[in-house]
């Protein structure tokens, strides 16, 4: 089988030091024959580690057949208006998240692969965390009972001072780290639902002007309530993933999770008392009892404890399926529609001043 021959547009942090860095480990299912950089070191970095061609601008990519697949990782700014003039060359593209800033701009996208017929893409690759896999696993066994409340908590104490802190060029935790959390949020509602969006978001360490703090909250009848936190001011640090449920409950890292629950069979009977509980000798009491706890953990096992490539692995091959074999794509761009237009209730119902107004 031919190797997916793929361009790359941008060696930053996400261009080199992700899909330049998974790309060449997987073997024959990739291979970089072009890298897209407006910056002439960077260029010259990219010639000698990849060995293929290099260009200062993505317009050398249009009109090309020799390309299977373009990676945009561009400034989050660009990903819209480079992907839709991609998609409507008809090159199979794969956008960097965040990949809009409103859900309109998701339907451009959607509807120029529609009628080009190019295959579209986001990466969204925290859907294949070993964490979130897991906590998937646990809910799903129905060991908790119903989920109650699910917190998801990207949080630490940091400042920043780069290009990402920056409204105009779409910065701030909610675009920066949000797709992440909120995608994972966002499975815990059925398909078809838009839940109801609260949020409060604040510029706590950041040097630009864009948040660093976000708490949103998302609700739907017959769901669980489902909070995120993204904040860069949490100097203690908290699970990234807390749930409380009818049964039990989990709490853990991205390395570690431990839950516990009891089974109803197991635990005491109870029925409800009107009366005033008392004692033997009348004097009041409290209701306790003894609940027959069981626990479980999980740690990340070794072979996939660099998370980011273990999840850049996996969504690579699931994406090399859908080029190759018409497999679905785990997550679709109608998916990550959803979440721009919660992203994007986010930003309206927390405006915030620029630096260039």
């Amino acid at each position: 089988m031919n190797p997916i021959r793929t361009a790359i547009i941008g060696q930053g942090r996400s261009g080199r030091d992700i899909h330049g860095l998974a790309l060449p480990q997987l073997g024959d299912l990739y291979r970089i024959t072009d890298i897209v950089e407006e910056l002439p070191e960077r260029r010259a970095r990219a010639e000698r580690e990849f060995g293929c061609r290099v260009h200062a601008d993505y317009r050398a990519l249009l009109g090309r057949d020799d390309i299977d697949l373009v990676v945009n990782a561009s400034y989050s700014c660009q990903h819209v208006p480079l992907t839709l003039e991609l998609l409507e060359d008809g090159q199979n593209v794969l956008c960097e998240k965040p990949l809009a800033r409103t859900a309109a701009d998701v339907d451009r996208l959607i509807a120029a692969a529609e009628k080009s017929g190019a295959k579209f893409a986001i990466f969204q690759q925290s859907r294949f965390s070993p964490a979130y896999q897991q906590v998937r696993r646990v809910l799903e066994s129905g060991i908790l009972g119903r989920p109650v409340q699910i917190t998801i908590a990207y949080s630490g104490f940091a400042r920043r001072w780069d290009w990402q802190t920056l409204q105009s060029m779409h910065g701030g935790n909610l675009l920066n780290t949000g797709p992440h959390p909120v995608d994972q949020a966002l499975t815990f509602f059925a398909p078809d639902v838009m839940p109801e969006v609260r949020c409060r978001m604040d510029r706590a360490n950041t040097f630009g002007d864009a948040e660093d703090f976000v708490k949103l909250s998302l609700s739907a009848p017959d769901a669980p309530l489902v909070e995120v936190e993204i904040s860069s001011c949490s100097a203690f640090p908290v699970p990234t993933y807390r749930i409380q449920a009818t049964r039990g409950g989990l709490e853990g890292s991205l390395t570690e999770l431990k839950w516990r629950w009891f089974d109803e069979c197991e635990a005491p009977r109870q029925t409800l008392q009107r009366a005033p509980l008392s004692g033997e000798d009348g004097t009041p009491r409290y209701c306790g009892e003894e609940l027959p706890w069981q626990s479980g953990s999980w740690t990340v096992p070794e072979e996939q404890s660099d998370l980011f490539l273990t999840m850049s692995f996996a969504f690579y091959r699931m994406l090399h399926a859908h080029l190759t074999a018409d497999a679905p794509l785990a997550v679709t761009p109608q998916q990550v529609r959803r979440q721009i237009a919660v992203m994007e209730i986010c930003h309206m119902q927390n405006p915030l001043s620029r630096l260039d107004d």
